[in-house]
């Protein structure tokens, strides 16, 4: 009788523990799928994380936004032991037919986060942000309306309007030219802010704009810079990724074949000091740097870190630091070019200038000069 309760006591004491052990590995597996607050945990969570970005038609070498882009992505990579092809990569595109493609490529891999870099990719993000909605989209350079997907823009319009500063302090004859990508909202922003800032310090400049209609066109880009300078312009702002390429060419083989000839390029996106060195010359006066490394590491972190910014509109400028006049050639950079710079970027700051980012505004701050 002893025995047999002992037995029924054991029993239920077994099933007992049974029940517990299976309580306590729920609430591991539910703590783990949480991201619950432990180090550990969180770390499993992440570890397998993985991101990827399309380029436009300019590719990951335009030595402009697309390479800084990339520049960000392989930054976090390395941040995170990741190599390329492995935890992070890029796609390439050649033409807009390669868009599509690319993204469904990045997808079939399994990536947690895509970016699409330019606003040519817009709508064909936007297609298949909403045929995804488990993977995270990121754009950068316009809007999409996403709740998977985040928008990444910039106030290129105050960067070019301090570089329009520098370049009409800095110019020589008052002709100043603009090379433009694709005529474009975007790309009318680095217009009219270059143009407002050169007419803020003397009214009186002409600036000659055209447009390429192509960020991936280098001749066309040394076609219309050989144009510009031959026509009195001695300072282009390039605001057309890897066109500019072409604009920066013309300017060294003119540098090359009269050293004194004074002729200079302003660069965009990223510091394009590199790009302007010809021999003992530099013909790149300065360059609006636009950290788009930045907000796509930061991004990328972020969706990492379970923070994903799903449908949300980031916007970078002058307070988050994103926006700078890279003052690289000292030489040419001179100390008055840069306290004026910073002058107008003072008054930009306060709210006393409004900086114009369309046609239409341009026209009325110019009328108000």
């Amino acid at each position: 009788m002893k025995n047999r309760k002992f037995i029924l006591l054991f029993a239920l004491l077994l099933g007992l523990s049974m029940v517990l052990a299976a309580c306590g590995s729920g609430s591991d597996k539910e703590e783990k799928e949480s991201g619950g607050d432990s180090g550990s945990s969180k770390e499993a969570a992440n570890e397998d994380f993985s991101a990827a970005m399309v380029t436009d038609i300019g590719g990951v070498d335009d030595k402009s936004f697309n390479q800084s882009a990339w520049e960000g992505l392989q930054e976090w990579g390395k941040e995170n032991g990741l190599e390329k092809g492995n935890g992070f990569d890029y796609a390439q595109s050649n033409e807009k037919a390669d868009y599509i493609p690319n993204l469904n490529r990045l997808i079939r891999d399994e990536y947690d986060l895509i970016f699409g870099i330019g606003f040519e990719l817009k709508e064909d993000l936007q297609k298949v942000a909403k045929q995804y909605p488990d993977t995270h989209f990121a754009l950068v350079d316009d809007t999409i309306e996403a709740d998977n997907a985040v928008s990444i823009t910039f106030k290129e319009h105050i960067g070019s309007f301090l570089v329009g500063v520098a370049a009409a302090q800095k110019t020589e004859t008052n002709k100043l030219g603009f090379v433009g990508g694709v005529d474009s909202p975007l790309i009318n922003k680095f217009e009219s802010g270059f143009i407002a800032g050169a007419k803020s310090v003397n009214p009186d400049i002409e600036v000659e704009v055209e447009y390429a209609e192509s960020f991936g066109d280098p001749a066309k880009g040394k076609i219309i810079a050989s144009n510009m300078y031959n026509n009195g312009i001695d300072i282009i702002y390039h605001a057309s990724g890897g066109t500019g390429n072409g604009v920066f060419n013309e300017a060294k083989d003119i540098k090359q074949n009269d050293p004194e000839r004074k002729i200079w390029v302003i660069g965009v996106d990223r510091d394009q000091h590199e790009e302007g060195q010809i021999g003992d010359h530099n013909v790149t006066l300065t360059s609006m740097v636009k950290r788009v490394d930045v907000a796509v590491k930061n991004v990328t972190e972020q969706a990492m870190n379970g923070e994903f910014p799903g449908g949300e509109k980031l916007e970078f400028g002058l307070e988050e630091d994103a926006i700078n006049v890279a003052t690289t050639n000292e030489d040419a950079m001179t100390k008055e070019i840069v306290d004026s710079v910073n002058e107008w970027k003072e008054k930009i700051l306060n709210g006393d200038v409004e900086v114009p980012q369309t046609h239409e505004e341009l026209k009325g701050f110019i009328d108000s000069l």
